[in-house]
């Protein structure tokens, strides 16, 4: 019977976006806009002839669709945003650990999951950004600082509510404990120009236009904005470069639980770890590649070199409620 039911639900479930799924196509659900992963597909079945159907929406609906499918489960793999939801992801207990020597020899082991349930593919930087008319690089030097007086009635922020600053702030909380990094974001928050941004772009936009000074934001933000408007009066800074490095985050994508085409998946990440995907995948969304050995685009590579913070990424989301929580108590909304 559960048998019949399985066979009853894979016929009802090979139509995906109104087209046919073939019995051996591999099913991603990506939270990743469409242009940003087509190219990565694409190139996958030029080389192998395996077809890559992918279906896009937000994070959370795409979790939650595959909880409820369940044992019925049409995706092979999720492919997300921040290290926060891939951890939320596992911690749901809709992904499959499995272990590689290959990812592990591609992706260093902060950028993978202490389970084998999820790896890096990209590599964003949450940086500070600042106005090249009112404010000279020395003048600034950790994230920690944007909280002295200098920065008073100044900076620029993203909401609270996004997982970029939940997982910036959960890895304060690892470096610093809770006490200093409450007064840091208290400090923050009392140095604001004016109300938080929906999103990065807007927060580059308002120190272009001189609203603010400084702010922080995900690189990749920042290399869309300028490739638009190369005149942009905004550059990229890197903080703490004498002690912790700079917050940096990940693309990242687990296998299902109950994966169909579960061996055909894994493959698939393989490929995606290696050098010819991986220059794509980075290459499309001006992101870093995941695999060190791969260098970043030329319009990446011109923002400078840093060294990055060494905290496991997954830290972003084993303190994630901790620093919601934080960031209301200071009224970061």
């Amino acid at each position: 019977m559960l048998a019949s039911k399985r066979i009853l639900a894979a016929l009802v479930l090979t139509v995906l976006g109104g087209t046919a799924q073939a019995a051996d196509d591999i099913v991603v659900y990506s939270s990743r806009i469409d242009e940003l992963i087509k190219p990565v597909f694409d190139a996958y079945t030029a080389k192998t002839g395996v077809n890559v159907k992918f279906i896009t929406d937000k994070e959370a609906p795409l979790m939650q669709r595959i909880k409820a499918e369940g044992q019925n489960a049409t995706a092979d793999l999720l492919l997300t945003v921040d290290a926060g939801n891939l951890w939320q992801a596992e911690q749901m207990g809709i992904l499959q650990p499995f272990t590689s020597p290959v990812i592990d020899a591609n992706i260093p082991t902060q950028y993978r999951s202490s389970t084998h349930s999820w790896t890096g593919l990209s590599l964003r930087a949450r940086t500070i950004a600042y106005s090249t008319d009112r404010v000279k690089p020395e003048e600034l030097t950790t994230y920690e600082a944007l909280a002295d007086k200098q920065w008073e009635g100044r900076l620029c922020l993203r909401t609270a509510k996004k997982v970029y600053n939940q997982s910036l702030t959960a890895t304060l909380i690892e470096t610093h404990g809770a006490e200093a990094s409450e007064k840091i974001l208290k400090g923050w928050v009392n140095n604001l120009s004016t109300d938080v941004f929906s999103d990065d772009i807007a927060v580059l936009e308002a120190i272009n236009a001189g609203q603010c000074d400084v702010g922080i934001v995900n690189t990749y933000y920042y290399g869309r904005l300028h490739k638009q408007n190369p005149d942009l009066a905004v550059r990229l800074f890197w903080p703490n470069q004498s002690d912790r490095g700079v917050h940096v985050n990940l693309s990242g994508i687990g296998l299902t639980k109950y994966a169909p085409h579960a061996e055909a998946a894994k493959a698939l990440v393989e490929w995606m770890t290696w050098p010819e995907a991986q220059a794509i995948f980075a290459g499309t969304n001006q992101e870093f590649p995941a695999n060190p050995k791969v260098a970043p685009s030329e319009e990446v590579a011109s923002w400078g070199a840093f060294k990055a913070d060494t905290i496991p990424v997954e830290v972003a989301g084993r303190r994630q409620a901790e620093a919601i929580r934080m960031m209301d108590r200071v009224g970061w909304n």
